[in-house]
């Protein structure tokens, strides 16, 4: 036999163990009924806590008064309660808000299974109790075995008490640590009498109702075999992670069938608990037949019930379209190895299920390996049924249409029967009957089909107006009138709820189509929720929000989209804030801050949460959302979360590229500039090497030629670390323009003596026009964009080829020109030329860092004008710079 361990068992551990470092820890004293000792026994462990340096506070203990108990609160650090003001009553409980500001190692929240004061974050204090598990905070906490939701079923039967306060059996599930809190009943009784447990008016009353020694002995024995069940679990999963040989039970897997009927709460809690003993999965299934479509809004609301008691107890739920229930059921149970089905005893009187036949005799018939189990009905059911509301389109008004079509079809076939033999006449009572099933449903054209059956016999076969038949030949037609007229009605009524069934399943279809495909052709952010919002207020008819974080930072939730003019006040967005912290629902209708005016769903995605839904809640002349709308609201989400994380990947994918050319850019700057810093800065140093290498040996003419050159050199060099101060301004946007009124003559003076050593052997005609008004402009800036310009041509252009500056008034602007003779500027390249480091890519074009021209753009930008570059008429380019000649705030 082989000793490894079981591999899979080894990674449910590891699953289950990797969360838990991040979370708190659950211990749960368990007890059978009050007074046991079960806060008793937790402030004690607490203490020895306490005493071993782990900071412990009380988050909410109820002692009832118990002198012993009270004494162990003394030395444990209690927070104070928060109270609510409920219909003009003051009601305190614990202040979850507080004790999460706390972050203490350990807390102490006494009852479990309480229900919250209205107006809290969560109906129930078991959902408080998570919210500090998942912030890391360890619990200790108190159980009555009675409040488990899965026993409910089983305490109404044996104390004749329906226990309203219960929690899902998964909350136990969770717990770390269980401690069975144990005392004899007879001591326990004994406590009661003696008034340590309730008043002594309430103990009486008490014992003689809940606390009955037979009571609490039942009680007791399933608190027992709850704990060994764990222990048990806990056992078994040691053996396995270690190898440990053992006789190891094949996998079981459970269905239970679920329907509207109230019996599905026991069956649900019953299948819960023979998972528990046999260790099983379970399914809770749900089938939904075209006849399940017409269900009363009652029956619809206690099946999505169901479902959810049954998810909340661990199950799995599905619900499958198909005509038969048994055949969904056994179909689906064979393909996903169920070894046992759970079906409810039939509550129908016995010649309806001679009529109809039984679900469970046919699930059994077609079971074949699987186990069928069958479980009956209380005597006290834990929900009375409710009354069965009236159907759909007023019942009487369809079932006396269909006697009415039985009175047409009669007076018609009066005259008829004058030239028809009488049979004949039988077809139009068919043709009717199909009339009435397709219209008024099943049930009035059954009755059609008898009262068909009556017209004929009474109006139609001898003798005449009374109910006796003289011919028995007449007796076969009656019987095949109405039978193939019951027949007729049913196929036809199956045949209409499932093309209603269709209609609904396409309409469905289409509405996630035509979001699938908006959302498709939707690239922004913006453009999606605005599609989502759309669809999801037309087909839902409510009002829609959504909440998106900011783009670039992770600040609080802002509202992206809404289907109409909402504002959402503070506590709202603090709902919404942590449903997009959670990852879980909230709001109305759910079981996390319930008081919220709308319903919260988190838009997930395999990276995370992108984002929170926000459905408004029904008005008062609109039902809730039936179970089938609230899936294909999730579907919505789940497309809408989809989109939205698309279009975050589209967005940071450009925000990459963006960086990759910026980048690259840096890398051209660069590369650039480490070539034309290195070429002034050889010729200087090669100069001054040369004067101190042969300082007194050079002739007076060739030391001022090295010097001259050096000068040059470092003109450039200057020249070059200016532009690059000038970009870094322009890019970084505190180049500051002080503009004043200016001489465009003395901006072009200073500008030529700038350049005057390069300008001594090329001619340079400056026209200034006669009369030209002052410039507003800064003085400096500009003559920097017209040194650069200038620098260009003296490049680009030949040297026996004169350089032309003109300015001129034109309008409102001041126009100035540099123009040369050089190889000018191809077409394709005119719109590109003041990109920054672009260069002309073509053979003998002198290099350069391609930031000149760039700067000059920036800096005519800055003064409020512009700059162009034109190829001039026989060669040549001119660049023509346009001044404003009167700033903004001039009148």
């Amino acid at each position: 036999m082989s000793t490894r361990p079981d591999p899979d068992a080894l990674l449910a551990r590891v699953t289950a163990e990797t969360p838990e470092r991040k979370r708190g820890k659950l211990k749960i004293f368990l007890g059978y009924a009050a007074g046991v000792g079960k806060t008793y026994a937790m402030l004690g462990a607490a203490r020895q806590r306490k005493a071993q340096g782990v900071d412990v506070i009380v988050g909410y203990v109820e002692t009832h008064g118990r002198a012993e108990t009270d004494v162990l609160l003394n030395g444990l650090e209690t927070l104070p309660r928060k109270t609510i003001e409920y219909r003009g009553v003051t009601l305190s409980d614990m202040d979850l808000d507080g004790v999460l500001a706390r972050k203490p190692q350990l807390a102490l929240v006494d009852e479990l299974a309480h229900s919250n004061a209205p107006g809290s974050r969560h109906p129930k204090r078991h959902q408080d109790v998570e919210d500090l598990l998942a912030s890391g905070i360890d619990v200790y906490t108190t159980l009555n075995i009675q409040h488990l939701e899965s026993l409910n079923d089983i305490v109404a039967q044996i104390t004749g008490v329906v226990v309203r306060e219960t929690i899902p059996d998964s909350v136990l599930d969770q717990a770390m640590e269980i401690r069975l809190v144990d005392l004899p009943p007879a001591e326990l009784v004994q406590r009661l009498r003696e008034g340590k447990v309730y008043v002594p008016a309430q103990a009486q009353h008490a014992v003689d109702k809940f606390f009955r020694l037979g009571n609490l002995t039942a009680l007791r024995e399933i608190s027992l075999r709850r704990t060994a069940e764990r222990v048990d679990d806990q056992m078994r999963s040691y053996m396995q992670t270690r190898a440990i040989p053992g006789p190891w039970p094949a996998a079981e897997r459970l269905l239970v069938c679920v329907s509207p009927s109230p019996l599905s709460e026991r069956l649900i809690r019953a299948a819960r608990r023979l998972a528990d003993e046999l260790n099983a999965e379970w399914i809770a299934l749900s089938v939904k037949t075209p006849a399940a479509a017409r269900l009363p809004a009652a029956e619809q609301d206690r099946l999505a019930n169901n479902l959810l008691l049954a998810e909340s107890l661990g199950a799995r739920t599905v619900s499958l379209p198909g005509r038969s229930v048994e055949e969904v059921v056994i179909t689906y149970a064979r393909a996903h190895n169920v070894t046992k089905i759970i079906a409810g005893k039939p509550v129908r009187s016995h010649w309806r299920e001679l009529l109809r036949g039984s679900l469970v005799d046919r699930l059994i018939r077609q079971s074949g390996p699987i186990d069928v189990y069958v479980v009956s009905s209380s005597d006290q059911p834990t929900q009375p049924r409710a009354p069965r509301p009236p159907m759909r389109r007023q019942p009487w008004r369809r079932y006396a249409a269909a006697a009415g079509l039985v009175g047409a079809v009669t007076l018609a076939g009066r005259p008829l029967s004058l030239t028809l033999d009488p049979t004949n006449l039988v077809m139009l009572y068919l043709a009717m009957v199909v009339v009435a099933a397709v219209y008024l449903g099943r049930g009035p054209a059954i009755l059609a089909s008898v009262l068909s059956v009556m017209a004929f016999d009474f109006f139609f076969v001898s003798p005449l107006l009374n109910f006796v038949v003289g011919d028995t030949q007449y007796l076969l037609t009656f019987a095949g009138l109405l039978i193939v007229g019951v027949v007729i009605s049913t196929l036809t009524a199956q045949a209409r709820e499932q093309a209603d069934a269709a209609l609904q399943r396409e309409t469905e279809t289409t509405a996630l189509y035509e979001l699938s495909r908006d959302l498709a052709a939707a690239v922004t952010r913006d453009a999606i929720v605005q599609s989502v919002t759309h669809h999801m207020a037309r087909t839902f008819e409510r009002a829609i929000v959504i909440l998106l974080p900011p783009e670039e930072s992770t600040g609080r939730l802002e509202i992206a989209a809404t289907s109409s003019s909402l504002e959402l006040p503070e506590d709202e967005l603090a709902v919404a804030d942590w449903v997009f912290r959670r990852g879980e629902p909230a709001g109305r209708n759910t079981t996390t801050l319930p008081a919220a005016n709308l319903r919260y769903l988190p838009l997930k995605t395999a990276q995370g949460i992108v984002g929170v839904l926000g459905v408004v809640g029904p008005g008062e002349a609109q039902r809730p959302l039936s179970p089938e709308q609230l899936r294909l609201m999730d579907a919505f989400a789940s497309q809408a979360a989809m989109a939205l994380a698309r279009a975050n990947l589209a967005r940071r994918a450009r925000q990459a590229e963006v960086l990759q050319v910026t980048e690259k850019l840096q890398s051209a700057l660069l590369n650039s500039i480490s070539h034309d810093l290195r070429t002034p800065l050889v010729s200087i140093t090669g100069a001054l090497s040369a004067l101190l290498a042969d300082a007194g040996q050079l002739d007076p003419a060739t030391e001022r030629s090295l010097l001259e050159n050096a000068h040059e050199e470092a003109g450039r060099l200057n020249q070059l670390v200016g532009n690059l101060l000038d970009m870094t301004r322009l890019e970084a946007g505190v180049l500051t323009i002080h503009k004043e009124p200016s001489d465009l003559q003395d901006v072009i003076g200073a500008a030529l003596a700038y350049l005057g050593p390069r300008l001594q052997e090329r001619t340079v005609q400056v026209d200034v026009a006669y009369e030209m008004p002052l410039t507003p402009l800064d003085f400096v800036p500009i003559v920097h964009v017209l040194v650069n310009l200038l620098d260009n041509a003296l490049k680009y252009s030949p040297s026996s080829q004169p350089i032309e500056i003109s300015a001129r008034a034109s309008g409102q602007e001041a126009l100035i020109e540099v123009a040369d003779r050089g190889p000018g500027i191809p077409p394709e390249d005119l719109d590109r030329i003041f990109d920054r480091f672009y260069r002309l890519q073509r053979p003998g074009v002198v290099t350069g860092t391609g930031l000149g021209l760039s700067i000059c753009h920036g800096i005519v930008e800055a003064h409020g004008g512009s700059i162009r570059a034109q190829n001039r008429p026989g060669g040549g380019v001119s660049f023509v710079i346009a001044l404003p000649l009167r700033s903004p705030g001039d009148g």
